[in-house]
């Protein structure tokens, strides 16, 4: 039960698409990632997943539209919707995402840039 500084926690790690978990709340995990470029299509069958964007600008395609998430503001996406993070003009971009601790990085799809462990810092 202590504050969690998450610009302290940013600086812990510098790869790109692997996320860190820095907290669990009953079976759901708050995690931070950094993005830069385009990540996977993929959906998660049995989980929302929440994103807040902490710096920069995401972008978050759908199959028929893409929403443009700024710093400050958040998207959630619902389970079984096709989705696909990236970023623009080589910008690296921090998000918070809250999900459950049972969501696979790339639900069902599998890809170089699947992570199967999240370090906790």
């Amino acid at each position: 039960m202590k504050p969690i500084n998450l610009k302290e926690k940013f600086s812990k790690f510098y790869k790109n698409w692997h996320p860190h978990q820095i907290a669990v709340v009953d079976d759901m995990q708050v995690i931070l990632a950094k993005l830069k470029g385009e990540f996977v299509w993929h959906s998660h069958e049995n989980e929302d997943e929440l994103f807040q964007v902490i710096k920069g600008t995401l972008y978050m395609q759908f199959r028929d539209r893409t929403e443009i998430v700024k710093e400050g503001e958040l998207i959630v996406v619902p389970k079984g919707v096709e989705h696909n993070p990236y970023t623009k003009n080589d910008e690296e971009v921090h998000v918070l995402l809250f999900e459950k601790l049972s969501t696979a990085h790339t639900g069902n799809i599998k890809h170089e840039k699947t992570q199967t462990h999240y370090p906790k810092i």
